[in-house]
């Protein structure tokens, strides 16, 4: 099915008198564009199985790679966009049946087994019985994500108009090389008023927030398949050494080995998935 964000739709999963929903989703860029600002009772989990999906809450994008999951807690007004073809599972969860989950939206780490539980929840009747089998599952899921280890893969968004435009400006050249005072006085401010504001509004330097924005474009563009070379080069640094040390400081690894971790041998589309699940059942 596509990613469907009608209200009525969301009325409808927030109805469903059980602690977990699960849908899957298989979508492009140009369909996600076009998904309202919305918001549900249920908290939503939305784990990407191929593609790069991007969630803006009010105050930031969370960019979510391959085998990564966002949390977005319940009556947290979103949007999601994919860059390119995107695969995800969604799972809604009961907010009031889930104790020690995350009370913030945050980008968490997607284990092998937890993939595998979310691959088997996505194939979880509607109304799942609570008392057996499946109902066991979800428990073991609740406690998974509780103690998945939270990513930093947030660019913060100011609410300042100059910092509106200023974050405008660095993604439509973030190979720009021009210092603070240059990037302060094209949105009329004073290099000491750029920090303040930045500090004040989004807690970073320039450059911190400037290389976060490089983390989430460098891996929109990784994912996608583009190699470490002509990701440096289209983000302006002077070598792809330059840009792995950089990356490997924001991140804590190297490009190349964070994402073969997270992508690992291939794993099997949902369409597969329910096919096998299927022929068991057979």
């Amino acid at each position: 099915m596509y990613l469907d964000v009608r209200s009525d739709w969301l009325s409808y999963v927030d109805e469903i008198p059980r602690a977990l929903v699960a849908t899957n989703a298989v979508a492009n860029l140009e369909a996600l564009e076009q998904s309202p600002r919305h918001h549900h009772q249920k908290a939503q989990l939305l784990f990407t199985v191929r593609g790069v999906i991007n969630c803006e809450v009010k105050e930031a994008v969370w960019i979510v790679p391959p085998q990564c999951a966002v949390w977005i807690p319940g009556g947290v007004p979103h949007t999601v966009f994919g860059s390119g073809e995107v695969e995800c599972i969604s799972l809604f969860i009961e907010p009031l049946g889930s104790a020690n989950l995350p009370n913030e939206c945050c980008t968490i780490t997607v284990s092998s087994l937890f993939r595998h539980l979310l691959m088997r929840a996505n194939a979880l009747p509607e109304l799942y019985d609570v008392d057996g089998p499946d109902g066991r599952i979800v428990s073991v899921i609740f406690d998974e994500l509780a103690v998945a280890p939270v990513e930093d893969l947030r660019l913060p968004i100011p609410s300042d108009p100059r910092l509106k435009k200023l974050t405008d400006l660095l993604i439509a050249a973030p190979a720009d090389h021009a210092s603070v005072a240059q990037w302060a006085s094209r949105i009329a401010l004073s290099e000491r008023s750029l920090n303040r504001l930045l500090a004040e509004e989004v807690g970073m330097s320039f450059g911190r927030w400037r290389r976060q924005l490089h983390v989430v474009l460098a891996l929109r563009h990784l994912s996608a398949g583009q190699t470490v070379q002509a990701v440096a080069m289209d983000l302006g640094y002077e070598s792809a050494s330059s840009f792995v040390t950089m990356f490997r400081k924001m991140v804590g690894k190297p490009p190349s080995r964070y994402l073969s971790e997270r992508l690992g041998p291939e794993p099997r589309s949902l369409s597969q998935q329910n096919a096998h699940d299927g022929s068991h059942g057979a």
